[in-house]
């Protein structure tokens, strides 16, 4: 991760709205939160147009993000919340000036259209993590790995309750998100390239069967076929959570990787901040002694 991705304190953090419309008394908690961390806050006015379900229409919602990029005195950029909307974005966005301009872009849940598109496109590293509503209540470690993260000091992370499929080691490019996201960039310009990807996934409010169609989709489309590993983090509110573990090792298995699940990102009580678009190593120690395995993750 490049130096000039790192933010410090006193920096400031511009706020888009690429998605659906906020509740205001949250966005204003978790203003304070970014504030009472260090830094400086810009606020565009158009973030708070409204139209149908979400922040203003298209053009205006991408032009915002455009302006950020743009603007020499922020150093940073974190939306405002996720929902839907941000693949609406993607033909408006000016990807040469993101590629030029690189910043801290922060967001999850929806916004994995927008992470994903802007590594691809631009070679930028970006940030699953918090968004700004999210900030408002949010726990302790996450507030914790979302400031260490954001100024680039990236510690090991340790998963020792999570199930390993196949233990072993693994390195690639950290990308994913939001399962139902990815999914439907299938097939457009914008899907995503997951080769040599350590392929992290997450979702929230799903069913399991419509997990494994997703996947399955995916999988039919030949998405995996060069992927390094897969980790995967909160479930959150998904009925029948056990049968997504199996539904994982029987999507995967026929690749011979690690698939790992555990980690504590995405919609649940804790979501660990991640850059993606960077080197990782995960490795799988085993305590001789309890027999238990732990997963390690490193960034290279």
């Amino acid at each position: 991760m490049k130096k000039e991705y790192f933010l410090k304190p006193g920096d400031t953090i511009g706020i888009c709205a690429p998605s659906a419309r906020f509740d205001l008394q949250k966005f204003n908690d978790g203003v304070q939160v970014i504030k009472d961390l260090g830094y400086r806050v810009t606020i565009p006015k158009e973030i708070f147009e409204k139209k149908r379900y979400l922040a203003g229409d298209d053009i205006l919602r991408a032009n915002v993000i455009n302006q950020l990029f743009s603007d020499p005195e922020i150093d940073g950029i974190i939306c405002a919340r996720g929902g839907f909307g941000a693949m609406k974005l993607l033909n408006y966005l000016n990807w040469e000036l993101i590629k030029k301009k690189p910043k801290i872009f922060i967001g999850f849940s929806d916004i994995s259209s927008l992470l994903l598109s802007i590594v691809d496109k631009t070679g930028n590293i970006v940030i699953h993590g918090p968004t700004i509503v999210s900030l408002a209540d949010a726990h302790e470690k996450t507030l914790e790995a979302f400031q260490n993260t954001i100024q680039g000091r990236l510690g090991e992370i340790e998963i020792q309750n999570g199930k390993i499929f196949k233990s072993g080691q693994c390195t690639g490019v950290l990308k994913g998100g939001n399962i139902s996201t990815i999914s439907h960039l299938l097939g457009t310009q914008f899907q995503p390239d997951f080769h040599n990807t350590i392929l992290f996934l997450e979702d929230i409010g799903e069913p399991a069967y419509k997990i494994d169609r997703m996947l399955s989709q995916m999988k039919m489309a030949g998405m995996f076929k060069t992927i390094a590993g897969v980790i995967t983090g909160s479930f959150e509110k998904c009925d029948n959570v056990d049968y997504i573990v199996e539904i994982l090792l029987e999507i995967f298995q026929e690749y011979n990787i690690p698939v790992i699940t555990g980690l504590n990102a995405g919609h649940g009580n804790v979501n660990l901040a991640l850059p993606m678009g960077m080197d990782i190593k995960i490795s799988i120690e085993k305590d001789i002694a309890t027999q238990r395995e732990t997963v390690k993750i490193n960034w290279i």
